[in-house]
């Protein structure tokens, strides 16, 4: 599950829970959105928000588990496109979220898992352990076109050809590289609190928030065509 917790412009969210994976079923979805409709309800002029999460794991991608508990195939995929969409409107609110938001990836991050820390504007992650995998291939599992549009819009060129056909365990480093991330560091002390700091440095620019939103709208003008969502013109120039 998660919590939320506001410190001045600067909100908090954090994947709760010491010896758990943080795998992704409908309560868990759910959960996640309240917290950032609670963020966008209580933001102001310079907000901005940091995710964190406790433990070996970031996000273990879908809770398997709870997708296979039925009597049926049928039953299983049916809770499978489920989490799907329960997933895509976790995207969306993210895409809402009238504040720049920066992930702080202390652990492994695989599988549908991979799309939390890519849905945020910034991605700092630990150098010495965690890895961002995109298993479908090894799960026989084809892309949706809406995720690949997803990745496209979160990276390009060989970089995504690298995580989406190779299917690499990619560690900080490479990820760096790669143009993934935004920068690594050691320790789980050093990039949540690497995190913090750029969200807070984020914060005191004190940027309107539904422009920001709008602007980060257009950056992602493919994936938001295919949800539906269009940016909006907003504002006056000052002449």
């Amino acid at each position: 599950m998660c919590s939320l917790e506001k410190r001045g412009n600067l909100f908090i969210l954090t994947l709760t829970g010491q010896n758990v994976e943080h795998r992704l079923n409908p309560e868990v979805l759910s959960s996640i959105i309240s917290a950032l409709s609670r963020a966008k309800a209580e933001s102001t002029r310079g907000s901005a928000l940091v995710t964190v999460s406790h433990g070996k794991f970031f996000c273990n991608g879908f809770d398997l588990d709870w997708v296979n508990a039925t009597g049926s195939k049928q039953e299983a995929q049916q809770r499978f496109d489920y989490s799907l969409n329960c997933l895509t409107q976790l995207v969306q609110a993210f895409i809402f979220l009238p504040m720049p938001t920066v992930a702080a990836v202390n652990g492994h991050a695989a599988a549908t898992g991979v799309v939390i820390p890519l849905c945020h504007d910034y991605v700092v992650m630990r150098r010495d352990r965690g890895v961002l995998y995109v298993n479908d291939l090894e799960m026989g599992l084809k892309i949706p076109e809406l995720y690949m549009a997803f990745f496209r819009a979160k990276t390009s060129g060989w970089a995504l050809r690298d995580l989406v056909l190779r299917g690499l365990k990619v560690k900080g480093e490479e990820l760096l590289k790669m143009g993934i991330v935004d920068a690594v560091y050691d320790g789980d002390e050093g990039v949540i609190n690497a995190g913090m700091k750029m969200a807070d440095d984020l914060a005191r620019r004190k940027w309107d928030g539904e422009v920001y939103a709008e602007i980060r709208k257009g950056l992602y003008s493919e994936f938001c065509g295919m949800l539906g969502i269009a940016s909006k013109a907003i504002g006056t120039p000052k002449l």
